[in-house]
């Protein structure tokens, strides 16, 4: 007869696992500091985000489970970025405060144990990253529903800054106050790309609150802790951090809502084989102007993503384009077209060549 295995047996066996991975993990971790004196001694950058995303494609690909894919991803970020943190703290300017999207944009990139500042506003993380207060920068640059951040553009026309990464993160909307009753609001706040992402949502069951545009989730779950009667549009995460319940999870109005950020540093990345590559260009005012804009791209079968246009507030009805387009600087096809493409330009910026976004 087949001996029964109890749990306390299986637990012991667990603890037993559980010992055997806190010496691989201190195993691995002293090789991650031998990198780091190898690095200092040849002055090679301490971040290598190329080689991060090459271990997880590497462990994904060999996982054949039950352990799911997704958690494998989560769990080695948190080690590199543990690990990444005994070499040199990295240190991450984002626009804040704590608890908003861009924070958890920022977590999902560098993990747990990269040092985070909040500012204020969008310019500050430029100017934080460019006089080396801080290693990198995330700020969001559009949104699937709302679109493209503006701001974020027009600060790439005077940065010298680079894109270093993008980061493509799912957002999910939770209706947020003290006693977790909706029938306690009377004022709902919220980012005003926040409350238009749920604005169908919030017509149909508070069509008598009032509505107010604040400067972030974040900052909406502040005031909703010091006001019963106010609840705050914002993050799961945002509820812990503010003492808050939950209402209603999931309230936009669109369920395929991703808003991208961009990582932004002093240099680009390097080539993958994922990339994409980010330019901005003005073009001279001429017949057939934004044909001979795209002409190049076409004639090599490059894939545009994006096209975007912003005015140029150094003269009156001229713009500046924003194209994001498949591949890297460093491909042949890619540096021909933009070379054909700054013929026909006032001027012309490569914003920076980065890997493609990877779902954590």
């Amino acid at each position: 007869m087949e001996k029964t295995v109890t749990i306390e047996a299986l637990r012991e066996k667990i603890d037993e696992v559980d010992l055997e991975i806190l010496n691989l993990l201190n195993k691995r971790t002293g090789f991650v500091i031998e990198v780091g004196k190898v690095k200092s001694r040849e002055q090679r950058e301490y971040y290598a985000p190329e080689r991060e995303r090459q271990i997880l494609k590497r462990l994904a690909d060999a996982n054949t489970g039950p352990f799911p894919t997704d958690a494998l991803r989560s769990v080695f970020r948190e080690i590199m970025s543990a690990s990444l943190s005994l070499e040199k703290p990295i240190k991450i300017a984002f626009l804040g405060p704590v608890a908003t999207f861009t924070h958890q944009a920022c977590m999902q990139y560098f993990g747990a144990s990269g040092e985070f500042a909040p500012k204020k506003d969008i310019a500050d993380v430029f100017d934080d990253v460019e006089k080396g207060r801080a290693d990198f920068g995330v700020v969001p640059i559009e949104n699937t529903t709302e679109g493209v951040v503006s701001h974020t553009l027009d600060m790439f026309v005077s940065s010298s800054l680079k894109i270093s990464a993008e980061v493509m993160l799912e957002i999910s909307l939770a209706l947020l106050n003290k006693g977790g009753k909706l029938s306690d609001v009377a004022k709902v706040c919220s980012h005003p790309h926040a409350l238009a992402q749920c604005k169908f949502w919030l017509k149909n069951n508070l069509p008598n609150a009032l509505v107010f545009d604040v400067s972030s989730t974040a900052m909406a779950a502040q005031m909703a802790s010091e006001d019963p009667s106010t609840a705050a549009v914002a993050s799961i995460a945002a509820a812990s951090l503010y003492d808050l319940r939950v209402i209603e999870k999931k309230i936009e109005d669109n369920a395929n809502n991703f808003t991208r950020f961009l990582v932004i540093g002093r240099q680009s990345g390097k080539k993958t084989g994922a990339d994409k590559t980010s330019i901005m260009f003005a073009i001279k005012d001429a017949p057939g102007a934004l044909y001979s804009m795209l002409k190049p791209f076409a004639e090599r079968s490059i894939n545009l993503t994006k096209i975007e246009s912003r005015p140029l507030k150094t003269k009156a009805w001229e713009y500046v384009f924003f194209v994001d387009m498949d591949g890297h600087i460093s491909d042949e096809n890619i540096k021909t077209a933009i070379g054909s493409l700054e013929a026909n330009c006032s001027f012309l910026k490569v914003l920076g060549s980065y890997s493609k976004s990877q779902q954590f």
